[in-house]
């Protein structure tokens, strides 16, 4: 599914967060949207999700206005992750994800063969079907997340929209989620998600980055991670790189220079 921002404002109460965003995303894209606190990335995730409506400007879902779109079939479309998922009740795994079915269900419809493929597909596709019998209370913190991300994935949309999907997770698991990605993406999902670590957006493909609530810069990595983008977007400076081993762009922050003396070398 391709989606259009067109001249996108939105926020909250008397304070405007996104201000005339224009930014297109293509079918199967693999987009991670990075800026610092407050810049509007999860602003934007609930924009494109249909949960806020946006002051001015439009959401075009295939080219149709998300307005148009009733609440069911958008959540049918857009499977969303928050940034800190949470479960009223200590589900097992498998009972929430299957929580991710509810949009294609009428009431008083049961759970059907074609649900429970959907289900067990998600837990499969996230690493979990070996625990779909455990509680949620039993998980670690990488588990629970893959388990949310599982309810959005039951959905069998055609967008997923993460926000902060590896954040608090330990190297291996966001380099399992990263691969995830990849092969949905692969698979004609479009996946958008937010990221705070600049090292760890660079191995998507494309790139948003947002500041002061404006869409400063978007495309490949090399295009967007710049020392004048990061500048501009964060107030830091930085050193810009090819890692030798991978090619992909790597980030060095500089710290300020001490006064009266020389530079200080990267932090690393």
């Amino acid at each position: 599914m391709r989606i259009v921002l067109e001249g996108v404002s939105a926020g909250y109460g008397e304070r405007t967060v996104l201000r005339d965003v224009d930014l297109g995303i293509r079918e199967g894209e693999l987009l991670a949207v990075i800026g610092p606190n407050g810049a509007g990335k999860t602003t934007l995730l609930r924009v494109i999700a249909g949960v806020l409506r946006p002051r001015a400007g439009t959401v075009l879902l295939d080219g149709r206005p998300i307005s148009e779109c009733s609440p069911r079939e958008v959540a049918r479309l857009i499977g969303a992750v928050a940034q800190v998922p949470e479960a009223s009740l200590d589900f097992t795994v498998e009972e929430l994800v299957e929580l991710g079915r509810l949009p294609h269900l009428r009431f008083p419809d049961r759970m059907a063969d074609r649900d429970r493929i959907a289900v067990h597909r998600a837990l499969e596709l996230v690493g979990l079907a070996g625990l779909a019998g455990r509680r949620l209370s039993t998980l670690s913190g990488g588990e629970r997340r893959k388990a949310f991300i599982a309810v959005a994935l039951a959905r069998e949309p055609e967008v997923l929209l993460l926000d902060e999907p590896m954040a608090h997770l330990d190297l291996k698991a966001q380099v399992e989620l990263l691969s995830l990605f990849r092969e949905w993406a692969g698979e004609g999902v479009t996946v958008v998600a937010t990221s705070h670590d600049l090292n760890l957006a660079a191995a998507f493909p494309r790139l948003a980055l947002l500041g002061g609530g404006r869409l400063l810069a978007h495309g490949a990595p090399e295009e967007v991670l710049t020392p004048g983008g990061i500048r501009e977007a964060f107030g830091v400076e930085a050193a810009v790189s090819r890692d030798p081993h991978t090619g992909a762009v790597r980030i060095r922050y500089l710290p300020p220079p001490a006064p009266g003396g020389p530079q200080n070398s990267p932090l690393t």
